[in-house]
């Protein structure tokens, strides 16, 4: 099966500069970004759980090689929470119950804040 990818669009009609692999199998939420040694700029994973959650969405960077920014949101889209997540950092979680979290660049904390809301769309 090859990779879904979407993207994410602000309120104001912008689209955040990534185009995310849709993560939703439990393959792809086991392999993440593990023993991967870079992430181009323009791409990241935005995992998608079955219901909102802080447990299920909480992340570890056991054998992650490099800084990534990690932005939770709530089944509407309304960023909950967003953090620099450091290599080989035991658990990073959301301070509110999330249904996605996007993975990408440290640059992607800059793009996005708590509170706004992002519409994911099929990638063109």
């Amino acid at each position: 099966m090859s990779a879904r990818y979407v993207s994410l669009r602000r309120q104001d009609g912008t689209v955040l500069p990534l185009r995310a692999r849709l993560c939703d199998t439990f393959l792809c939420r086991l392999r993440g970004l593990t023993f991967r040694r870079s992430l181009p700029e323009d791409e990241g994973l935005l995992f998608v759980e079955s219901a909102e959650s802080r447990v299920a969405t909480s992340i570890h960077m056991f054998f992650v090689f490099f800084s990534i920014g990690v932005v939770w949101m709530a089944a509407d889209g309304t960023v909950v929470d967003a953090k620099l997540a450091l290599p080989f950092r035991p658990y990073y979680a959301p301070r509110a119950p999330a249904k996605y979290y996007l993975e990408g660049t440290p640059d992607l904390l800059s793009w996005v804040q708590v509170g706004e809301r992002l519409t994911i769309e099929p990638s063109s």
